[in-house]
């Protein structure tokens, strides 16, 4: 995940035809943002909750770890909702590079708050020898993510770009280390079920910790300066 920003004010104005053309493709993008936010969101409930049930059932914190990281990720989604629904009901750059200065203190507190709790599940595992069940709908489960979360991704990122919001940006690359902890969590959960190497689910928990807890510190110490570019009126 990139450090936060707040997109540099575009310098001068355009002519009144170029401005109005500008707002009409803006309010595209931000159309195109809040159907993918929603999808993002719905998926994530969804994710969240079929991964938290299997890790619960297996003792599998690598899969607990990544539910929990879902519904952070629906939070962020949330988040960017806000963030979209506040910028079509008004048009103070200002207002708005706040709301993005915000979004960003938010993602960044709900990725720490998930790393440290992924590592203390993770050493709890580990120190008390507990053996993680294989788990097939875990599995099934990560390697549907993985495809989701590379095309939320992907999509959101352009969106991010045509409205240069480094709130949304930021969300889509929350999305992709989505993808990252999916690897994470199929190396971990799939050499249990291969070969009974239950360690291999809590270590790849921590991972998923460290991976989260950078993440999270980089987002924090963004720099937000200036408004976000928005259409002349």
């Amino acid at each position: 995940m990139q450090p936060l920003d707040i997109a540099v004010y575009a310098e001068g104005r355009p002519a009144a035809g170029d401005a109005s053309l500008a707002a009409v493709e803006r309010a595209k993008a931000l159309r195109r943002g809040l159907r993918l936010e929603y999808v993002s969101l719905g998926w994530n409930v969804v994710e969240g909750a079929i991964a938290v049930a299997a890790g619960l059932a297996a003792g599998s914190v690598a899969l607990i770890g990544f539910g929990v990281d879902s519904f952070v990720e629906s939070a962020s989604a949330s988040v960017i909702v806000w963030r979209i629904f506040a910028e079509r009901r008004q048009s103070d750059p200002e207002r708005v590079a706040a709301i993005e200065r915000l979004s960003q203190k938010l993602v960044a507190a709900s990725l720490v708050l998930l790393g440290l709790f992924v590592i203390f599940e993770a050493s709890r595992t580990l120190l008390a020898g507990a053996h993680p069940e294989p788990s097939p709908v875990g599995l099934a489960l990560v390697v549907v993510s993985i495809g989701v979360m590379w095309w939320l991704s992907r999509s959101i990122r352009k969106v991010g770009r045509d409205l240069h919001s480094h709130a949304i940006e930021a969300d889509a690359s929350q999305t992709m280390a989505c993808w990252w902890l999916s690897l994470f969590v199929l190396v971990g959960v799939g050499l249990n079920a291969a070969f009974g190497w239950w360690w291999a689910d809590p270590v790849a928990a921590m991972a998923i910790a460290a991976f989260v807890l950078r993440e999270g510190w980089k987002t924090w110490r963004g720099q937000a300066c200036c408004a976000v570019n928005l259409p002349a009126a």
